[in-house]
């Protein structure tokens, strides 16, 4: 059951403070990092949520979940962009490449390759950001930091995609401090990556697409410039195994 607008906007404003926080403890502009509305599980009615209270993007886990949702929405949120947050199977790559403004979850050659002809048959340049195991989790999906610049070069040779950054998720620990510390870890990995890549490829990749309601502080404080958040925003979900958010 999806909770109240005027909660919704209560909640919403309390994590853009979040965010505005640890921007001032980093010396970060806020503008600079974009709040992704996670809305894998929740009614169709979230995402018309999102765009009323005037946030630009929502992610979703499953291609086949945007593709009964975004029907539903009212028409004062068309001009909202979808991306697909979750793990990609090739098989639905033509999916994903004609439901989805942004594909951030790309880990590996063989999906940049069915997603290049996907965008060339639809006659688009498709978006995508390319999903970085830096916490080194064998329970995460993502390519090993040591086959990044491999999988970069292969994107950027890409006709039909547009490379646009990179996408982690932090592993979690077993206390609260533990988990803290792997995603310190994971996010400074994924920020020098970048750094390093940008140099190396002369291209700027300028997402950096990580951090999520339990770990937003330490994603903004190492250079994060989407933070994907859904519990925070809507409560608790109905269903789904998917990463949290």
């Amino acid at each position: 059951m999806l909770i109240a607008y005027e909660e919704f906007t209560r909640r919403t404003d309390a994590v853009r403070a979040r965010i505005a926080a640890a921007c001032a403890r980093a010396g970060r502009d806020p503008r600079d990092v974009e709040l992704l509305a996670v809305t894998k599980t929740h009614p169709a009615g979230a995402a018309d949520y999102a765009a009323r209270y005037g946030l630009r993007a929502v992610g979703e886990n499953r291609v086949q979940e945007a593709v009964e949702k975004r029907p539903q929405l009212a028409p004062a949120s068309a001009a909202l962009r979808w991306e697909l947050i979750g793990h990609l199977q090739s098989n639905k790559s033509r999916l994903a490449a004609r439901h989805f403004d942004r594909v951030q979850s790309v880990d590996s050659e063989k999906l940049l390759l069915h997603l290049d002809r996907a965008a060339a048959e639809l006659g688009r340049t498709l978006p995508v950001l390319l999903q970085i195991n830096a916490g080194d989790d064998p329970a995460k999906f993502g390519a090993d930091l040591a086959d990044a610049p491999r999988l970069v070069e292969a994107a950027l040779a890409k006709k039909n995609l547009r490379v646009d950054g990179l996408m982690t998720i932090a592993p979690l620990g077993t206390t609260p401090a533990e988990t803290a510390a792997h995603a310190e870890r994971t996010f400074a990995n994924l920020r020098t990556l970048r750094d390093e890549l940008a140099s190396r490829f002369a291209t700027p990749l300028r997402e950096l697409s990580m951090g999520m309601t339990g770990d937003l502080e330490p994603a903004v404080a190492a250079g994060s410039t989407l933070v994907r958040v859904g519990t925070a925003l809507f409560g608790s979900r109905s269903g789904g195994r998917s990463e949290p958010a």
